[in-house]
């Protein structure tokens, strides 16, 4: 039986081993190394986790749960494709923004996944790109959008937002509201057939 006291201590060696990751990278990082960061014997750390990549796949997985289930409600909503589009991005960043750290893993580390997570990973990552590339080809078919290479236009538009960990302080001066708004009006203001 998992015990609360035990789950949190679990929850707390990934939230250091997170820090860690993002401070010197995931291939960088010894278990000693993460040991000592938290304060506790390198054995220790087995009876909380089995390795250093179950970590990995519970930042990775966990996050590209949560970019999932920020869409889940768009999809559900009867909505101009422009205004999904809004929707979605602003939901993007939010994610992104809630755990800079968790975030920065996610989009450098990945690639250290071994198989078959990496190949489950991929799969996650293709349909949420998917989820995008739909909303701009229902934007076409209602006459928002320019026809525009959709799968160019979403790699495009995730890959400028998906570099915020990179440059993002939540003291800054924008919100992720602000943020997720200015990227919005840049994109789909490119994206709108002018009349």
């Amino acid at each position: 039986m998992i015990t609360k006291t035990k789950l949190n201590r679990k929850q707390q060696i990934i939230e250091k081993a997170t820090q860690l990751f993002q401070k010197q990278g995931y291939a960088a990082t010894s278990m000693r190394d993460l040991a000592s960061y938290i304060g506790i014997e390198a054995a220790s750390l087995y009876s909380h986790i089995k390795s250093k990549e179950e970590i990995l796949q519970t930042i990775c997985f966990q996050m590209a749960n949560d970019f999932f289930q920020s869409l889940e409600q768009i999809e559900l909503e009867k909505l101009s494709a422009d205004e999904k589009l809004k929707r979605a991005v602003k939901s993007h960043v939010i994610v992104l923004t809630k755990d800079s750290a968790a975030s920065a893993v996610f989009f450098s580390e990945w690639r250290h996944l071994s198989e078959p997570y990496l190949k489950d990973f991929l799969s996650m990552r293709n349909n949420y790109e998917n989820k995008f590339i739909q909303i701009l080809i229902d934007g076409y078919k209602e006459g928002v959008f320019k026809k525009m290479d959709a799968k160019f236009t979403v790699l495009a538009l995730l890959s400028s937002i998906n570099w915020m960990p990179s440059w993002y302080k939540p003291e800054g001066k924008l919100s992720p509201e602000e943020i997720a708004k200015n990227v919005t009006d840049v994109f789909i203001n490119g994206l709108k057939i002018r009349s």
